[in-house]
């Protein structure tokens, strides 16, 4: 029962990510980013099964931006002919501007701006008739991918309006926004990168891992024939009560708030910035560094530097974070707030849950082993993630483990 259970939880953590959202076939979407300054910009995405229906063609999953570059400019002109945006501020031309192939060859996406976006409307009445004309069981589907204000967030499945042969208009509200959705939106993006974030998490446990027991020399005689020597070993005692360990916790969390708090503000200010490569090298190498620490004191009696001086880091991933959600200058300082607090939730959260295990078993005899090879596991992942992001390279051991993982799922009914 007990391994049934540890392979159920094991499958769950590592097929979690395979469950995002994907494009379905027969379906063609427009994409749009509302900005408060900067008006409305878009992208549609239409699949290449779609785009043969239109033109007559057979592409086949898998091409490249050379092979549909010739067809783009006629495409543009079907797509400009059958969407149309409007509002009381007047029409909204769509100013195209450059277009890219999905990532598995199976999706167009040209992106554009609307035209007389700059004050932006309370409606948009959007028309869109697009590949109806050849497959009647077609949908169009409009996603508010951004809109700070709403509260929405570099969603991709945020559907908002949907189209049919039949239902070729429908009308966007705009004005169901406040700051404060835009406040929680960024909190749950917080809470949700630090979920996300399985480096980040693994750095927080190996911090965490000696909390609840202390660290004890004492030195060991040996007798032999001519002379007698003395050696310091060292082992684990628990710590007897609840607080000094919580003490322990709260120093260790509270450095690396502050360190990772400095670099995502400078960052995310464009005051300092890192190459990401080196950023997510250094996040990776972290992990085995402090639990190398757990093994062997790098910094002796002084645990939160590793977590101060490694938070900085951490810091600028988060960072890194902001710019892949598209953030602009608008509301940063209340971005820059929310993602931390979230930061900081989702912290708290992962800790809540661990913590109580570890002091449950802290008095147990298995748990200095526990610590000591939970810590060479992780000095172990560590050095896997940093070849691989230092020299940009796939050693593809996380794709064979996924495969046999997935299988075993199968095998155990959990996935089909």
């Amino acid at each position: 029962m007990k391994k049934i259970l540890f392979h159920s939880l094991f499958i769950i953590l590592f097929l979690i990510p395979l469950s995002i959202f994907a494009h379905k076939p027969n379906q063609s979407y427009i994409f749009l980013r509302v900005y408060e300054k900067d008006g409305i910009e878009g992208r549609f995405e239409m699949n290449i099964d779609e785009f043969n229906k239109v033109f007559g063609l057979n592409f086949e999953k898998g091409v490249t931006s050379s092979d549909l570059q010739s067809y783009i400019e006629e495409l543009k002109t079907y797509l400009y002919n059958r969407t149309k945006f409007s509002s009381k501020l007047g029409n909204h031309d769509i100013i195209f501007k450059g277009f890219k192939v999905g990532k598995f060859g199976d999706f167009i996406k040209i992106s554009f701006d609307l035209e007389n976006s700059k004050i932006l409307p309370d409606d948009l009445e959007v028309y869109y008739n697009a590949v109806f004309e050849k497959d009647n069981s077609h949908r169009g589907f409009l996603i508010t991918e951004y809109n700070w204000r709403a509260g929405v967030i570099n969603e991709e499945a945020n559907i908002s309006l949907s189209f049919t042969p039949t239902v070729t208009t429908a009308t966007l509200d705009l004005t169901d926004v406040s700051l404060w959705k835009g406040f929680i939106a960024m909190i749950k993006q917080g809470v949700w990168h630090i979920w996300i974030g399985i480096d980040h998490i693994l750095f927080l446990l190996a911090l965490i891992l000696p909390s609840v027991v202390r660290r004890k020399e004492r030195v060991a005689i040996a007798k032999k024939e001519s002379n007698t020597e003395k050696h310091k070993i060292f082992g684990w005692q628990p710590v007897l009560k609840f607080k000094p360990a919580f003490l322990y916790i709260l120093k260790i969390v509270t450095f690396f708030t502050i360190a990772h708090t400095i670099t995502l503000s400078l960052a995310s200010l464009d005051i300092v910035r890192l190459p990401s490569r080196f950023v997510e090298s250094i996040i990776a190498i972290s992990i085995g560094l402090a639990a190398f620490h757990n093994i062997r004191p790098i910094f002796k009696g002084r645990d939160w530097a590793i977590a101060f001086i490694f938070g900085l880091f951490h810091g600028f991933g988060f960072a890194s974070v902001l710019g892949d959600l598209g953030l602009t200058g608008e509301f940063l300082t209340l971005s820059l707030l929310g993602f931390n607090i979230g930061v900081e939730i989702g912290q708290l959260l992962i800790i809540a849950l661990i913590f109580p295990i570890l002091f449950i078993l802290r008095k147990q005899k298995i748990y200095p082993k526990l610590l000591v090879y939970g810590s060479v596991l992780l000095i172990v992942v560590s050095l896997y993630w940093f070849i691989e992001r230092a020299l940009d390279i796939d050693l593809l051991i996380y794709e064979y483990v996924k495969s046999k993982i997935r299988k075993l799922a199968v095998f155990l009914g959990l996935w089909s």
